[in-house]
């Protein structure tokens, strides 16, 4: 993939570059029809705009496509951060539309899973209407407000990098699943930028801290 970066205004060291490439390295992961990027670096010298002084903006070339991303912050790292961001997000709706397109089922996000389960009002009519099985109440207190919706899902056991990928195709910022080397129920998640997080807990440390109190 080729990398174009362009300064108006400003001078682009060496070492930024370096860092813009070494972001943009990702892209080919999101989609691999990308040829190219180019990237413009912008300056505003005016210091009434010094909070968005640093502008950038991304556009990724691919077969008759292109994606664009742009953003604005006080330095350059930030922009380059925001931009990246927005950058993946598109990259992904794009190939999500083009998996469609091909006549391949289209991934269900949790939200849209869940999203058929109503919750019933309290009163219909002047009676009561139960909660289903799936829908409980905080405590078991049928005079909470608070509703807990519970959702079961099939899961092989698998590695960080498969849960992420399943974490994209659900379209979800989350995704729960059972490690296929230690066996701990985890957690990957989406941070800011390009980082993700994964938290592991440990069953047996908190049994055995139970058992010995």
């Amino acid at each position: 993939m080729e990398i174009t970066v362009t300064g108006r205004h400003v001078t682009v060291p060496d070492r930024f570059r370096r860092h813009i490439e070494e972001k943009l390295s990702k892209v080919p992961q999101l989609d691999p029809r990308v040829s190219r990027c180019d990237v413009v670096i912008t300056h505003e010298a005016n210091p009434r705009q010094a909070k968005e002084a640093e502008r950038i903006e991304i556009t990724c070339r691919a077969k008759r496509s292109v994606i664009r991303a742009e953003a604005s912050a006080d330095d350059v790292y930030g922009a380059l951060d925001i931009a990246m961001t927005r950058l993946g997000e598109r990259l992904r709706r794009k190939n999500d539309k083009r998996r469609v397109h091909r006549g391949r089922k289209q991934p269900t996000s949790v939200h849209d899973a869940t999203s058929a389960i109503a919750l019933p009002s309290a009163e219909q009519d002047g009676d009561e209407t139960p909660l289903p099985a799936h829908i409980a109440k905080v405590g078991g207190d049928e005079d909470c407000p608070i509703h807990i919706r519970e959702k079961v899902h099939s899961s092989p056991p698998m590695g960080v990098d498969q849960a992420l990928n399943e974490m994209e195709l659900v379209g979800h910022d989350f995704y729960l699943y059972q490690d296929a080397e230690t066996g701990r129920p985890c957690v990957v998640y989406r941070r800011r930028g390009w980082s993700y997080g994964v938290i592991q807990l440990d069953v047996v440390a908190e049994q055995a801290a139970a058992s010995s109190a």
